[in-house]
């Protein structure tokens, strides 16, 4: 059983950058692929980005690729995104989730386990 925990989110202007974190217990979590997902008001679950458990082979989906970054530090169990130039469409829940090496992780049925998500509003 994996706990994950969202934690960095609030409120910015667009132009700003915020640091999303989500911490992992247990201690196999470096064997894990990890991603993030966000859900906007009115609007269906969509893919932000994923990594692998060699901090390689990382993805995004194209409305915040050069933006966002996601990053793993599986000392510390935990794994990041660092969102920069932050628009107003970036607002949403944002997830973070693991996978046990599914495929593939743009869709959130690869994932077996789901923090409780944590609220990023970009003003205008």
């Amino acid at each position: 059983q994996v706990q994950l925990v969202e934690s960095g989110g609030g409120l910015v202007q667009a132009g700003g950058s915020l640091r999303l974190s989500c911490a992992a217990s247990g201690r196999t979590f470096s064997s894990y692929a990890m991603g993030w997902f966000r859900r906007a008001p009115g609007k269906e679950r969509e893919f932000v980005a994923s990594i692998r458990w060699s901090g390689g082979s990382t993805d995004y989906a194209d409305s915040v690729k050069g933006r966002f970054t996601i990053s793993r530090d599986n000392a510390k169990n935990t794994v990041y995104l660092q969102m920069n130039s932050l628009k107003p469409e970036d607002t949403a829940v944002y997830y973070c989730a693991a996978s046990a090496w599914n495929d593939p992780l743009r869709l959130g049925t690869s994932y077996d386990y789901w923090g409780q998500g944590t609220q990023v509003t970009v003003s205008s």
